[in-house]
Order: C-alpha cells, then sequence, then structure tokens
C-alpha cells in the first residue's frame, strides 16, 4: 500500500532511527498514557507487539521531546509546523525485526493493523491561535512497506503532540517490551510508574477494572497476577513495588530496584556513572548500618535474614525502621535502660512494635491496619 499524493501533501516531518540504536529508557508523557492507553482510567488491553510499535515510536523522536515549560518556543514551532491546518501528519519508519525479532510477517502485521484500528476517529484539538484542527484515524494510519524489513506509516498532530510535547512524564526502559513477554505486566509498569512514593490503595473491583481482570478475591489478584508482575519487573526493570492486601482493599507501594546497573548493555554516560556513585554510596551506608545493628544488638544470622532483606531493598520499610529506633532510644533513654540491654530477637521485638504503632498511625493504615511489614 502506499501513500497517494494527496495524503504526501500533509506530510510535514518524517523520523526514522537511521543509526539503529536504541536509547536505554523513553520518556512516555502523561497525557499520552491516560489519553490512549488508559481511557477513561481503565487499561487498554494493547498486544506486546503494538506495545513495541509505541516503544519504538517513542525512542525515535526522543530527541525532539520537550516540556513546554521549558521550551515554550519548541511549542510555537510545533504548533506552526503541524496545527496550522487539518490533518497534518509525521511520517516514521521502524525496521520490522523491531516488532518481531522471530521475523514473523503476521506479527508484524497484526501490531499496525491493532493500531490503525484502534481509537480509530475524530479527534481535535485547539492551536495557539484559537483555531480548532481536526484529525481522523488512530494512533498510526496507513502502514505501507516501501523499503524491505521496513514498515512506514503516518502519526497525526493529534498524538503526536501528545507523545512530542511532555510536561509531565516518566521514565520506562525500553528494553522492557522485549524482556517481559506478558502485556498486562508492560501496562501496569506504566501505571506503576505513575504512582507517588507512598504508593496507593485501592479495590479490588477497581483493580480488576482497571487492568481488565476478573478476580474474585483480593488473595487470587495479588498471587495470579501482582506476584507473577512484581517478578518480572524485580528481573527486568528499574521500578518494582510491595503488596499488601485487606479485606477488599489492595496496597501497592513502588520501589526502586537494581536492574539499571546490574544491566550490562547499560550506556557509560555521565548520567550512569551518577547513577552508580549513588548506588553504591548508598549501598556502603546500608550494609555499615547493617553491621552496627548485627554487632551492637547481638543479632545471629538467622535473625538478620528478614530485617536485612526488608532494611536493605525496600526503602519504605528501611525508613520505618529508622524511626523505630529513633524512638527505641528516645524511651530507653527517659527510662535510663542502656539500649544494649535488648538482645537479639527481644531487639528485634522492639523494634517491631513500634513499627506497628508508627505504621498504624498514618494514612495507609489507617486505610491497611495489619498492612505493616515484619522484619524477623
Amino acid at each position: 500500500m502506499t501513500v497517494s499524493e494527496k495524503d504526501l501533501r500533509l506530510i510535514r516531518k518524517g523520523f526514522e532511527n537511521k543509526n539503529e540504536r536504541n536509547i536505554d529508557k523513553i520518556r512516555i508523557g502523561n497525557r499520552f498514557v491516560d489519553d490512549f492507553i488508559f481511557d477513561d482510567s481503565e487499561a487498554a488491553d494493547i498486544p506486546i507487539n503494538a506495545l513495541r510499535v509505541i516503544f519504538n515510536i517513542i525512542s525515535i523522536i526522543s530527541n525532539e521531546q520537550f516540556r513546554p515549560q521549558d521550551r515554550p518556543k519548541q511549542l510555537s514551532l510545533f504548533d506552526e509546523e503541524f496545527e496550522t491546518e487539518n490533518n497534518i501528519f509525521a511520517s516514521i519508519k521502524i525496521k520490522n525485526s523491531k516488532i518481531s525479532p522471530s521475523g514473523s510477517t503476521k506479527q508484524v502485521i497484526d501490531a499496525y493493523e491493532f493500531l490503525a484500528k484502534f481509537k480509530m476517529g475524530w479527534y481535535k484539538s485547539v492551536n495557539s491561535k484559537g483555531k480548532e484542527i481536526k484529525t481522523f484515524g488512530g494512533l498510526i494510519s496507513t502502514p505501507s512497506y516501501d523499503k524491505r524489513g521496513y514498515t512506514t506509516f503516518l502519526v497525526s498532530s493529534y498524538w503526536l503532540k501528545k507523545l512530542l510535547v511532555i510536561p509531565e512524564y516518566n521514565y520506562i526502559l525500553y528494553n522492557l517490551v522485549y524482556n517481559v513477554r506478558n502485556n498486562k505486566h508492560i501496562i501496569f509498569a506504566i501505571w506503576l510508574s505513575k504512582l507517588p512514593e507512598n504508593g496507593t490503595v485501592l479495590k479490588l473491583s477497581t483493580l480488576n477494572k482497571k487492568f481488565g481482570l476478573n478476580y474474585k478475591t483480593t488473595k487470587d489478584f495479588c498471587f495470579k497476577f501482582l506476584k507473577p508482575a512484581r517478578i518480572s519487573l524485580n528481573t527486568f526493570n528499574t521500578l518494582s513495588f510491595n503488596y499488601t492486601y485487606n479485606k477488599d482493599s489492595i496496597c501497592i507501594i513502588p520501589f526502586l530496584t537494581k536492574t539499571i546497573l546490574e544491566d550490562s548493555s547499560f550506556t557509560n554516560t555521565k548520567e550512569s556513572l551518577g547513577l552508580s556513585e549513588v548506588h553504591f554510596d548508598q549501598s556502603e551506608r546500608i550494609t555499615r548500618r547493617l553491621i552496627y545493628f548485627k554487632k551492637r544488638y547481638g543479632l545471629q544470622e538467622n535473625e538478620m535474614l528478614q530485617f536485612s532483606h526488608q532494611y536493605r531493598n525496600i526503602p519504605q520499610t528501611r525508613d520505618l525502621i529508622e524511626k523505630a529506633f529513633k524512638e527505641f532510644i528516645r524511651i530507653n533513654r527517659l527510662k535510663k535502660i542502656k539500649s544494649t540491654a535488648f538482645q537479639g530477637k527481644e531487639f528485634l521485638n522492639e523494634i517491631q512494635s513500634l513499627i506497628i504503632q508508627i505504621y498504624q498511625r498514618t494514612k495507609m493504615g489507617e486505610l491497611l491496619p495489619n498492612g505493616y511489614p515484619i522484619i524477623f
């Protein structure tokens, strides 16, 4: 299928990855996530190969993405180029092996057909001069094979603006769509990236609806969906999560993983070196702190297992432990008791008791009173 002369006159710009290099992470604008992936707060069931198309589109245009608050002139240039009349498009070319590494032509065709038909309709936007611009189609239009091994297609100004102009965005690892096979796990990872550090608590019915699932109990949702999703993200993503449940409510709290530092493909840029230094400094501090607790309070190896895991890997729990320890010291000073009078499990019991008290005074504790972490 070729692009007609009439359509060619509407193409204002072309994008392609000429050097075939992939970036480590992409920036997905929150407006695109809300309008395309989570329309009406419900996640679309986008197939894995279609997600690869989306990730590659963002990777290819990444150098031209911008926040309008940082580059207002760039927004004016975009309006002049793409929002002056109806049905203006950009052309994008992607290598087929990026969509189907196995070389399946059917997988490539199905991916582009899905994105061409998904959310197909009329879209309206208003440019900086107040003029209404209309566009018809889905995310992509008129996919065609103009070069062997590649597919070229059009992206309308409406969707291109949501991908390029990103007032608020989150990073997602580019390789996630190649390392994780379950499309819902990837969509969950995109949603997870938007959560605040202290997480969220949602009803089972809300989560079922959001991700197109139908689990009968919170236990089933956690162990049949969240647990395998967490395994995937622990292994392949920079952001994973912990969860607890109580009755019909589920608490989900994101945390950073070490994946980005352990990935040998992570480029040796100033940014990555900076991340490494921060990580190793933090890791060293955590190790020293754990040695301090172990020696000062006579903790045995078996008593350190859970305590060390929680302290080292879960920032929220580490913060709770430190707050509990500070309170532990304060109480003992008031009683004129040496804190070292508490050794081994006795020390852990004191800290656990204080963790429960501190946790249950938080908003999360009000919603899920038994959702506190267990440290031994």
